[in-house]
């Protein structure tokens, strides 16, 4: 029973560190906390992004942010990136999504077509 237990809860605190590894942060929208929580950034260097942010708006890209926030240069946010860091991540998805997604919208048939008809 014990060793249920502690398997359960080593279970539990492997899936917890593994999903907290694995969360994205995005530069663009991401508060103090936030960053903070990236390897590497502390309090001095998330203010230093959150107020070149505020100041200039939103970061393009990796080259964008080495080159807006000082002591951020290409291999700093290589690795940042590495331990989750994103750069316009919601941005880019969506562009991704759209230019990969089907259209839901029913294409006319030709005359020499006939439609597709599937019994359940």
């Amino acid at each position: 029973m014990f060793k249920r237990a502690l398997s359960t809860i080593v279970a539990l605190a492997l899936t917890l560190s593994i999903g907290s590894a694995l969360a994205a942060i995005d530069v663009n929208t991401a508060n103090t906390d936030a960053l903070r929580g990236i390897k590497g950034i502390g309090p001095a260097k998330a203010k230093a992004i959150l107020d070149e942010r505020q100041a200039h708006g939103a970061f393009k890209d990796a080259a964008d942010l080495s080159s807006r926030v000082k002591g951020m240069g290409g291999k700093t946010v290589q690795r940042m990136e590495a331990e989750g860091l994103t750069i316009g991540a919601a941005s880019k998805t969506a562009a991704a999504a759209g230019a990969n997604s089907v259209s839901a919208t029913p294409v006319a048939s030709s005359p020499a077509t006939k439609p597709v008809v599937v019994k359940k």
